[in-house]
């Protein structure tokens, strides 16, 4: 024997969940780019989370992607460190770009000691963005600083090389920043499909 049953009276009943108004997006931080924050669920950064940048070269968008949120947060008076950067931080273009210097933190760490410093910052709560530039960082050490990020509440950013777009991650977003043309492209976003198109840098 088998029983007919209207969709629609399921519907009415309520008896159906329909997969949406139930669950709060997770929150996030504007990035000051309104096109970009337009594609990536939550409309910013992941809070809480690691997010990958991936780059062709060391400072070949990072910053210009960045500073926007990192403006922001220490004109709040958020502590925001820099892990063993690639170069040399130029003040002043930190000041132009809107950056209070009083709530920076420069870390200059060999590199078997950066990542180890970016997770303790990343975990100890008291900054609101952590950035580092991991040369060489397997799976398990991407995990431990997405787990840092978490514990901590703090943006975490990871700039690494194009390269290793082939290779999965644990970050809650990655990032890929082209040269020619300057553009960011999603190529990983927790929590919603990968957007097609890119964005203007």
């Amino acid at each position: 024997m088998s029983a007919v049953v209207s969709l629609d009276a399921l519907l009415r009943q309520q008896r159906v969940w329909k997969g949406r108004g139930e669950a709060t997006p997770a929150a996030a931080q504007p990035t000051g780019h309104p096109q970009l924050d337009a594609l990536l669920p939550g409309g910013g950064w992941p809070e809480a989370a690691l997010s990958e940048i991936l780059l062709a070269a060391p400072g070949a968008g990072e910053l210009q992607l960045l500073w926007p949120t990192l403006a922001r947060l220490t004109r709040a008076g958020e502590r925001i460190v820099l892990v063993a950067p690639p170069h040399v931080p130029y003040p002043h273009a930190w000041l132009q770009a809107g950056v209070d210097l009083r709530w920076m933190t420069l870390i200059d760490a060999p590199e078997r000691e950066s990542l180890w410093a970016a997770e303790q910052c990343l975990r100890s709560g008291s900054c609101a963005a952590v950035l580092c530039w991991p040369q060489r960082i397997d799976d398990r050490g991407l995990r431990r600083l997405q787990l840092a990020a978490a514990t901590g509440q703090t943006l975490g950013f990871a700039c690494r090389s194009l390269r290793e777009a082939v290779n999965p991650s644990p970050a809650a977003l990655r990032l890929a920043v082209d040269c020619r043309p300057r553009q960011v492209r999603v190529l990983k976003c927790r929590g919603a499909l990968v957007p097609g198109q890119s964005v203007a840098l």
